[in-house]
């Protein structure tokens, strides 16, 4: 730890499928460094979590029904069904528990993440300061920019700015309906005053760490207590054990790698390994543990494993084709690869328009057929703007992630500014 002394952390977790092996990456980096860590996670997430190091505690109350976000197509009910299962359904819980383990603990920081609401409510009753993971581009609203959420790109000019208004307030209402009264009756519990909205909650952060590039994020207005503090490109604990060699033959290999939780995603991952059997390349398509191989028909020129180490597979990769989770997007940028992402939801939009604008890949719709896919890896690697696009933002995020700007912000626990309150 370089003398600098030991603090405690208080960590506030919940499963985003992706996001676990980020945010547990952050945990183990803080217990590599000296500091003691408790981690409050739902029970999915309990065995890596130990793996850590931490002391770790399961969340009292278990998740309710399975986040189909997947099966969903009415905006109001995709809002609703995401506040009940991430936001307002488990935020008086993961409240108790938290305060719970402050009174035992007294923990110098709470870390949490969006999805703890609960976590930063209870941080604020007890006035102990909290940090809030974005592990994603910052998805709350910000002047400048087009909002999180719409797969948007930037629009300049008059035009532009009254469409990212616009959007910006629409999608705030969206996630409003349905969080900000069941949250503030939790504040009201913990004796705090009531929010306007959902993000109020979120500012009140002593620090926003946003877990990206500031290369890769579009531009705009953010708050003061915002940190673009680089990824933590981790692979999950099912991955990174796994042997990978890669399939024989000197073609460009392109690397296959869809969502690791179910988006019903199996008919695409086909559709891929069709497309890939229309080429002169060689292919890894992973799975996942949501996919079972075998459904998975591939070409004579391409293998369907279970999964692979990204950061083995993709330094002998030219190309990987993703549905636009932000942890691959970012791996596959530090290792300079160019994408061709099939967005299927939740913040794979605005990974997708982020690399497009950039001009590190195209976007194929998820929907493609395999003609079209096979056009898009074709472009991208038969043009070499392309791959030294990737390139140069792979640069920014080796960086950002040799600098260790993310520990640099969570050991510096003087305290900020005071973040404005809601009238």
């Amino acid at each position: 730890m370089s003398g600098s002394p030991s603090h405690h952390y208080l960590v506030a977790l919940a499963d985003g499928g992706g996001t676990v092996p980020v945010e547990l990456g952050v945990v183990r980096r803080l217990v590599e460094r000296g500091h003691r860590v408790t981690a409050l996670v739902d029970e999915s997430m309990a065995a890596p979590s130990r793996a850590t190091g931490a002391a770790v505690h399961p969340w009292s109350a278990r998740p309710g029904t399975e986040f189909r976000d997947w099966a969903i197509r009415n905006p109001l009910e995709l809002a609703k069904s995401m506040s009940e299962h991430y936001l307002s359904g488990p935020a008086a819980g993961h409240a108790a528990d938290t305060r719970a383990a402050i009174d035992a603990a007294r923990p110098d920081l709470v870390v949490t993440t969006f999805f703890t609401l609960g976590a930063m409510i209870a941080a604020e009753a007890h006035e102990v300061p909290f940090d809030v993971l974005m592990p994603n581009v910052y998805i709350a609203p910000v002047p400048g920019r087009p909002p999180g959420g719409a797969g948007m790109r930037p629009m300049r000019g008059p035009l532009g700015a009254m469409r990212d208004r616009m959007a910006s307030a629409a999608t705030t209402r969206l996630l409003d309906r349905y969080t900000v009264d069941p949250l503030n009756a939790v504040r009201a519990r913990h004796g705090l005053d009531r929010i306007g909205h959902v993000w109020d909650q979120v500012h009140r952060a002593r620090r926003e760490l946003v877990l990206t590039t500031a290369e890769f994020e579009f531009g705009g207005d953010f708050p003061p207590n915002v940190r673009f503090v680089g990824p933590v490109l981790d692979d999950p604990a099912w991955a990174a054990l796994v042997q990978f060699d890669p399939p024989a033959g000197d073609a460009p290999l392109v690397l296959v790698s869809l969502s690791s939780t179910f988006q019903n995603h199996a008919d695409c991952l086909q559709r891929i390994a069709d497309a890939l059997g229309m080429l002169p390349v060689r292919g890894v398509i992973t799975t996942g543990p949501s996919i079972p191989p075998e459904l998975i028909e591939a070409p004579g020129n391409a293998v369907v494993v279970a999964s692979a180490p990204h950061r083995v597979a993709m330094r002998h990769a030219s190309l990987v084709v993703t549905h636009g989770g932000h942890g691959t997007v970012m791996k596959a940028l530090a290792a300079g690869l160019p994408l061709v992402v099939l967005h299927h939801g939740r913040d794979q939009a605005d990974n997708a328009a982020r690399v497009v604008t950039r001009g590190a890949g195209v976007a194929v719709p998820r929907r493609a057929p395999a003609d079209e896919i096979a056009a898009a890896i074709e472009r991208v690697l038969r043009h070499e703007r392309y791959r030294a696009a990737a390139v140069r933002l792979g640069a920014a995020i080796n960086r950002d992630v040799a600098a260790n700007t993310l520990l640099d912000e969570l050991e510096q626990l003087a305290p900020l500014t005071t973040p404005p309150r809601s009238p």
